[in-house]
């Protein structure tokens, strides 16, 4: 190879459109018109001085000193391919992608952000057609000549690139100039799960899935575990989506295990307010004319949720479906898409090495391969054994995978060898299942066998974790005292059974694949300790819960809560298995443990069935001090969806349980939950508040001042401040308030001193001084940026949007209601509503007027910076205090 070009280089990638296709028509052939394309781009290439630096079947990498060198060279390889006599029923097109950046050299090759934004520059492109970025465009702008021109194709998205291209496109005499818009992914989509690897062979399956998703509102891509089908489906929602107007959202349904939650998480991802109530009424409500394509990935363990899918699709029309499942849910309009296997050689008549890489099956073992060992390739001794491999293991991606990973210590002759003899005894179980699946459990039976005993024991117990689990949870659960927790995951890792994640801030967490997970799952389950390790797992994750409950109010908390983020769904699990195992009292103390984590994350529709699942558990009764704390939790969960009536109906089953256990502490502030309960209501905006309110305040606060705790003390203001502000006594509410502050820095509590900020400025909103509210709910916003509490974000931004409404901004106050009805609506809280009572603001009653309408649905689209952004510079009057 040639000395790689150093500084500003351009970097040149090709490859030919269906390739795939041609192969499988072109049969024999193949291998000849291969080369010869092959021929022709080299020939390109070495005349304008690049240098080649790779081919991978059908693609080229290569670099140039100068853009202008790299389009001379793109334009003579595209005309030398327009030129030559290809079979009439299977002409080569190939498309280009030159980009413009810094070189940065290691391991003989070139790496960073600027050869991957080459790559899907070229990715984007139509075959036949060369595409530039923008920097490239302006670089050869002054020196085109021949008859060359490059002409704007216009911004557009290009998949794991955080911001839009523009991009331009080279046309010359001769060359067809008439293509489709680039393959950008033209809207915004909201959630799909980022490709950490690179997707291969799947072109054909992507173009077949998008033609039914066109012609049909609901297509399932079947076939057992590992085949692709999440991977194929989020590559169709990210190219289907200029069809659908709403987005695309994701909604992954691995987790969930009980038919009843599914609506409600598809409500939640797609922003409705308060889903797990009447879900089948409210979400066609809320998808009606926006025109959504819903992902559901992994229906199959709820498949009996089926009939509400037709429904679904029934009520909101415009609404499509792509979903993922080991079956069909055989409901009517359904259209089943069977995902085939990668297509692979026949290792009876095997092609030449370098061939062979154009079977999807064969470059994705190898590409896998690469990552355990950097110099593996296909050589004329391996190549059978290759094709063996993949053949075997019937072109299932999963199972190649952990295939490849073996390469580090076998050669592939001996992969091929014990594949052939696992697969042919096979385990004496599974002989109904199909054969793909049999081939899919036999890889990874062949893995697990390969583990010594101990760590056969970790693997089955690792099916215990959901999402992932870091070495402290590991080592918490793992039983077999002979392995160390860090080598036996280091051991997992290398031969591909767990996958590895650094997370900002060096987190390192662990994770299976779900069909990995189930296959111990089932190893798990023969074993006669299998409630040992799923109380192990639950007591460590609610010991994790218990403690971080109490640090969500600290210094730390947006790490607490990102924490909890991460362990979501280890605490979904544990949960559940308490509730379906009868374990009664570690089920009653996750509700406190976790209410407020879901209520600041907005996770209260599953919240609140949880707690009603919980409640309802035989023997809760015979546990009064933990059944007290759980009620207390349900309450909060209700009053922050603004359902007050079974909040306060909750608080005051926590005050009946709490007085006969007799801790003074815990009556004080059941005293004043159910305070709260009475002040928070929409009957008393501007009137006399609930009598019953003050004697809940009055005895919470004696009893709190007898105990000498300040911190109740200052809760309990805090409730008499809103008393005062909702019965329209703003100076009384100034001055409580004041205390409240005072109070609150003394015990270094910010989150409720954020709250008391947050209150002040709804009281000044009421009292009709907007700048000082703007004042107020700045200082609030502080902390609720620091935290990420989406809960404070919701209400806040709805007090801003009523003080920008009181100066005249008109169009950043329906800006900001809509940012905060967003919000609202993903978390399934309703107090907004209250809060917009309370400010006498009522931005549903402006949608008439066209030009606020479009304002608020452009506020719904806000990310939540720029809605910080805007909620910032409405003018306030720093002067409060």
């Amino acid at each position: 190879m040639s000395e790689l070009p150093t500084g500003t280089v351009t970097f040149f990638f090709s490859d030919i459109e269906g390739s795939t296709r041609l192969l499988q028509s072109c049969g024999a052939r193949w291998p000849e018109l291969l080369a010869r394309h092959e021929e022709l781009i080299r020939a390109a290439l070495t005349r304008h001085g690049g240098v080649e630096l790779g081919t991978e079947g059908d693609s080229f990498f290569a670099v140039f000193p100068s853009a202008t060198r790299a389009l001379a060279a793109a334009v003579d390889a595209q005309r030398a391919l327009v030129e030559e006599p290809w079979p009439e029923e299977s002409p080569i097109r190939v498309r280009i992608g030159l980009h413009t950046g810094e070189a940065t050299v290691s391991g003989g090759s070139y790496v960073g952000l600027d050869v991957h934004r080459a790559a899907r520059i070229m990715a984007a492109g139509h075959g036949g057609q060369t595409l530039l970025s923008s920097g490239t465009a302006s670089l050869v702008h002054a020196s085109l000549r021949d008859g060359v021109e490059v002409i704007d194709a216009g911004e557009h998205r290009l998949r794991d690139l955080p911001e839009p291209e523009h991009l331009f496109m080279a046309v010359a005499p001769g060359l067809e100039r008439a293509f489709p818009p680039p393959r950008g992914l033209a809207v915004p989509l909201v959630n799909l799960p980022v490709e950490l690897t690179s997707f291969i062979g799947r072109d054909e399956d992507v173009e077949r899935v998008q033609q039914l998703l066109a012609a049909n509102r609901l297509v399932t891509l079947t076939g057992p575990g590992g085949t692709g089908k999440t991977r194929l489906s989020v590559r169709v929602a990210e190219e289907s989506g200029p069809r659908h107007p709403g987005g695309v959202y994701f909604v992954a349904l691995a987790e969930i295990r009980e038919v009843e939650l599914v609506l409600p998480t598809i409500g939640q991802a797609v922003g409705l307010v308060d889903p797990g109530r009447r879900p089948l009424e409210r979400l066609p409500e809320h998808l009606a004319g926006r025109g959504v394509l819903l992902v559901l990935d992994n229906l199959e363990q709820v498949i009996d949720v089926a009939t509400d899918i037709a429904e679904l699709l029934r009520r909101a029309p415009d609404t499509a479906i792509l979903a993922t499942s080991r079956s069909p849910m055989r409901i009517y309009g359904e259209v089943e898409y069977a995902v085939p296997p990668l297509l692979m050689p026949d290792p009876r008549d095997v092609p030449p090495d370098a061939s062979i890489l154009d079977y999807p099956a064969v470059e994705l073992f190898v590409a896998r391969a690469r990552s355990v060992r950097p110099d593996f390739g296909v050589t004329n001794e391996n190549a059978a054994a290759i094709a063996e491999i993949c053949w075997r293991l019937d072109g299932l991606p999963l199972a190649l995978e952990l295939a490849a990973a073996r390469i580090r210590v076998l050669s592939p002759q001996a992969i091929a060898d014990r594949l052939g003899h696992r697969l042919d005894v096979g385990t004496g179980t599974g002989r109904d299942r199909p054969e793909r699946q049999q081939s899919l459990r036999g890889a990874i039976g062949w893995s697990y066998e390969l583990l010594d005993p101990p760590e056969r024991t970790f693997f089955t117990e690792f099916a215990a974790f959901r999402g992932g689990a870091d070495l402290d949870a590991i080592s918490a659960v793992m039983s077999d005292d002979r392995l160390d927790p860090l080598e036996a995951v280091a051991s997992l890792v290398d031969k591909s059974l767990l996958r590895q994640e650094e997370l900002p801030g060096g987190v390192v967490r662990f994770s299976m694949l779900e069909t990995i997970r189930e296959y111990a799952e089932e190893q798990l389950v023969e074993r006669n300790d299998a409630e040992d390790v799923r109380r192990a797992h639950a007591t460590h994750f609610l010991s994790v819960a218990e403690e971080l409950a109490e640090r969500v109010f600290d210094p730390d908390a947006r790490a607490v809560l990102e924490r909890l983020d991460r362990e979501h769904d280890n605490l979904r699990a544990a949960i559940s298995w308490c509730q379906e195992a009868g374990e009664v009292q570690l089920a009653l103390r996750f509700l406190p443990a976790c209410w407020r984590y879901w209520q600041i994350r907005f996770h209260l529709p599953e919240a609140a069935e949880r707690a009603r699942r919980t409640l309802d558990l035989p023997g809760v009764a015979e546990h009064p001090e933990l059944l007290a704390g759980a009620e207390e939790a349900a309450g909060g969960i209700f009053y922050w969806q603004g359902d007050l009536e079974h909040a306060r109906e909750h608080y005051l089953r926590a005050l009946d349980l709490q007085r006969r256990v007799g801790d003074d502490a815990a009556v004080a502030n059941a005293l004043y939950n159910v305070a709260s309960s009475y002040v928070i209501d929409l009957d008393n905006v501007g009137k006399q508040v609930d009598p019953r309110s003050r004697r809940y305040i009055d005895e919470a606060l004696e009893k709190y001042r007898a105990l000498g705790d300040r911190h109740g003390e200052g809760r309990v203001l805090w409730a008499s401040m809103d008393a005062y502000i909702i019965g329209g006594e703003a100076e009384a509410a100034r001055d409580i308030g004041r205390q409240c502050l005072e109070i609150f820095a003394e015990v270094g509590d910010r989150f409720m001193t954020a709250w008391t900020e947050y209150m002040l400025g709804t009281n000044e909103n009421l009292a009709g001084n907007a700048r000082a509210a703007a004042a107020w709910m700045r200082r609030a916003l502080d902390y609720f940026e620091e935290t990420d509490d989406a809960s404070g974000f919701s209400l806040a931004f709805d007090g801003f949007a009523a003080s920008a409404y009181r100066q005249g901004q008109r169009e950043v106050a329906m800006r900001l209601a809509g940012a905060a009805a967003a919000i609202q609506r993903s978390g399934g809280s309703d107090l907004g509503r209250l809060n917009r009572e309370w400010s006498d603001f009522f931005p549903e009653r402006l949608l008439a007027d066209t030009e606020l309408a479009a304002a608020h649905e452009a506020g719904r689209a806000m990310d939540r910076d720029e809605a910080i952004a805007l909620a910032r510079s409405v003018p306030a009057d720093e002067r409060v205090d």
